[in-house]
């Protein structure tokens, strides 16, 4: 198992075919920019498929996914999944009417850059490996928590690869063998988060090959820029911890209590606002002398500690909430 960065030295007689899966719901404000970061790629357009699958969206979704195809130079499969409301769902049903050896998988708000499938794709030249993850950057934000997240790298897959249980990819960025879904099967269709790092270990456990990480296959995703929209995110991670550790036996996250959160909070006002308002007004000088402290200068390291707990909260929640349904853990199979 490595999930190392891959040498990037570009194998060009390396052009297998590629299966992009890109399960959308209601995504009919995303669909003109995603279609246009798909038309932009520099992997040849004769060696991928692009397989859109509307998940029962109440939009124009569907509408426009079909128009697009009739318009388009690439290749586009309009697929619909009207049965299970879920996004694993949704890709398993572009996995079984995809033709390419690998599959790529990614989501309707996210911005893949040019150079993204030629740099994903290249590490499959050895044949050990069986799974790639990309790098997941933000796009530009303006509010705070979208800053915020943005200097946390939140969505960075240096995180997931760094996963003290397996390491995993997340699929706003991944790419399989097909073969490895053939012997360790597709997403648990009933699962409503936590599939990418179920179906990476899955295939970890199996021993099939090796995950490998690329970090200049980059895509962009936009970061939550209300509280109701970070506190849904972050719920929705501490869901996923309990299914996880429900199906592989991941460590639960330890809770922060409402005792905690008031000390650090105290801390926060009386040590650490004082002191990064000094680096915030020190910041003129520093940029004039080419130094910065501990790279943090900015207005917006003074929310950290709040934000932070405020995800904690969230996520502590959304753990202590869940509980796995039993068709969650069914497993699709080719």
């Amino acid at each position: 198992m490595n999930h190392q960065p891959f040498n990037t030295t570009i194998v060009t007689s390396f052009l297998p075919m590629v299966s992009v899966v890109i399960p959308i719901y209601n995504g009919e404000a995303d669909l003109p920019d995603l279609i246009n970061c798909l038309l932009s790629q520099t992997y040849p357009k004769d060696r991928v498929e692009y397989l859109l699958v509307d998940n029962n969206s109440s939009d124009r979704t569907l509408t426009i996914l079909k128009t697009s195809a009739k318009n388009c130079p690439i290749t586009i499969h309009p697929l619909s999944e009207n049965h299970i409301q879920s996004s694993y769902a949704a890709r398993n049903t572009g996995i079984r009417t995809a033709v390419g050896e690998i599959i790529v998988f990614t989501d309707a708000d996210c911005r893949p850059q040019p150079q993204w499938l030629t740099a994903l794709i290249q590490p499959f030249v050895n044949l050990k490996v069986v799974m790639v993850a990309g790098e997941i950057l933000a796009l530009p934000g303006t509010t705070l928590l979208e800053q915020h997240a943005d200097r946390q790298e939140t969505l960075s897959q240096k995180h997931t690869l760094a996963h003290s249980f397996r390491p995993y990819g997340q699929t706003a960025n991944l790419a399989i063998r097909r073969i490895a879904l053939e012997k360790a099967g597709l997403f648990r269709p009933y699962l409503t988060t936590g599939g990418d790092a179920d179906i990476c270990w899955r295939i970890l456990e199996e021993n099939i090959g090796r995950l490998e990480f690329a970090p200049e296959a980059i895509v962009q995703h936009r970061h939550r820029a209300t509280l109701k929209e970070l506190q849904s995110q972050w719920r929705r991670y501490g869901r996923s911890n309990r299914y996880l550790h429900e199906l592989h036996g991941v460590e639960l996250m330890r809770e922060i209590t409402l005792k905690e959160c008031g000390y650090r909070l105290v801390r926060w006002l009386l040590k650490e606002v004082p002191r990064d308002i000094k680096k915030v007004l020190a910041q003129p000088a520093l940029r004039q002398s080419s130094v910065t402290i501990a790279g943090k200068a900015t207005p917006v390291d003074l929310l950290n500690t709040p934000i932070g707990l405020f995800t904690a909260r969230a996520r502590t929640a959304g753990q202590r909430d869940a509980t796995l349904p039993d068709n969650a853990k069914i497993i699709d199979r080719l």
